[in-house]
């Protein structure tokens, strides 16, 4: 068996797959519980075997990477700003992973207060006095990196599990 040995990302948009031709019966939607049960158990597993520093550090950049190609793949980075996030709330909402609203942004410096609410990773878990949206940090900011060409710092600031009810992101640049 070959193991594949490399220091550099290779995903692709392809890489998924043709959904439809492999779940003829099955489709496109899975249950929350499915993606939970993988993020967290890997997470879990990750932690155990790099520390929770580490574990972060590679969830933060699986979202980063993730968030960039959804962009590339699911949104027009032609229109303005404010077209923009309309198109991207309503790419979240019917994807099922969250309601995104912006609190405050100064377009100036990119800088920006971002909340998701029924959030794929976190709405409805136990209150566990932390944040747990690494991989929507990266997300976010793979996002908006491929839509301005910018890199960005996104930090959760507030989150379901540490007594929320909406994740509350900080967007600035790096």
């Amino acid at each position: 068996m070959f193991q594949e040995d490399r220091n550099y990302n290779k995903f692709t948009w392809e890489d998924l797959g043709d959904i439809e031709q492999g779940r003829p019966n099955l489709g496109m939607s899975v249950p929350v519980l499915a993606y939970r049960l993988l993020q967290y158990t890997l997470r879990d597993v990750l932690i155990t075997e790099f520390g929770v520093d580490k574990t972060n550090e590679v969830i933060i950049k699986a979202g980063r990477l993730a968030g960039f190609h959804f962009c590339e793949n699911m949104l027009n980075k032609e229109l303005d700003f404010n077209g923009f996030v309309a198109e991207l709330q309503q790419t979240l909402k019917e994807q099922k992973i969250g309601i995104l609203r912006v609190e405050k942004v100064n377009l100036e410096r990119l800088e920006m207060t971002l909340t998701v609410a029924e959030d794929l990773d976190c709405s409805g878990l136990p209150f566990t006095d932390e944040v747990v949206c690494q991989y929507d940090e990266g997300f976010i900011a793979g996002i908006l990196e491929a839509y301005t060409g910018k890199a960005f710092l996104v930090k959760e600031i507030d989150c379901w599990a540490s007594g929320d009810r909406v994740c509350r992101f900080d967007v600035r640049l790096k």
